[in-house]
């Protein structure tokens, strides 16, 4: 079996892929897609880390918009991605693949509470870690998430599957004339206001020296083309030519 390129990953999933052409809820066989090809990541002898967001069932301030407190609309998003977190860890041990669901909001008749060294054990067991309820705080995305947990367990790199192919200059559904980039700096992503990660998580992934490769889920296969380091979407990585 080919070698991978990384060794430990964080793969980020947005709550709105679970969903598939509905757009709401969960698509099993959507997830049993990604479920597939984190089980042949694993074969691999990738160690997997992943975050799942909630926009299947509640984006946070965005749902409450004005109706609630910002406080309780973001706990009702963290608990959105717990439940997605144990769909999807459901579907892996169908399939076989071991796996553990931690939150950071401790829920103990569903889920370990978040520690890093049990995640870490977890990993380099062969062990997919999905990490439920965000950072625990409000006012953070989970692409924040996603980045604090990638750099607690030293991930290689941040698999970011999103519904677009990679990083451009526009969002290329309004601008047919936006250019795709094969790769990019973190600050030029920040400089020109690229819809990536929100600004926390860039800077973050930024200051951890951690690379983000965004690419479009519709075709799961992606993920093991990344690990296979073929080229594909867009790497966000640091400038070295300074």
């Amino acid at each position: 079996m080919e070698e991978p390129k990384f060794k430990r990953v964080l793969l980020k999933i947005s709550g709105e892929a679970l969903a598939g052409e509905r757009r709401h809820g969960l698509d099993f066989g959507v997830i049993g897609q990604v479920c597939d090809v984190i089980k042949e990541a694993v074969a691999m002898g990738v160690q997997v880390g992943v975050v799942v967001g909630a926009g299947n069932f509640w984006r946070g301030a965005k749902d409450g918009g004005g109706r609630m407190e910002r406080t309780r609309a973001d706990h009702m998003g963290m608990l959105g991605t717990v439940m997605n977190c144990l769909a999807v860890a459901e579907v892996l041990e169908q399939k076989g693949v071991d796996a553990r669901v931690q939150t950071a909001i401790e829920m103990r008749g569903v889920a370990e509470p978040y520690v890093r060294a049990e995640a870490v054990r977890h990993l380099e067991k062969g062990r997919v870690v999905l990490f439920g309820a965000g950072s625990g705080n409000p006012f953070f995305s989970t692409d924040t998430a996603a980045v604090l947990r990638a750099a607690e367990i030293q991930a290689d790199v941040i698999l970011l599957a999103k519904n677009v192919d990679g990083v451009y200059s526009a969002d290329p559904v309004k601008d047919p004339a936006a250019v795709k980039y094969d790769d990019i700096t973190y600050s030029e992503v920040l400089a020109q206001h690229l819809a990536v990660m929100d600004t926390t998580a860039t800077s973050l992934a930024m200051d951890n020296h951690i690379p983000v490769l965004v690419f479009a889920l519709k075709d799961p296969e992606n993920i093991i083309r990344a690990l296979k380091g073929e080229k594909i979407g867009t790497i966000v990585k640091e400038d070295t030519t300074k």
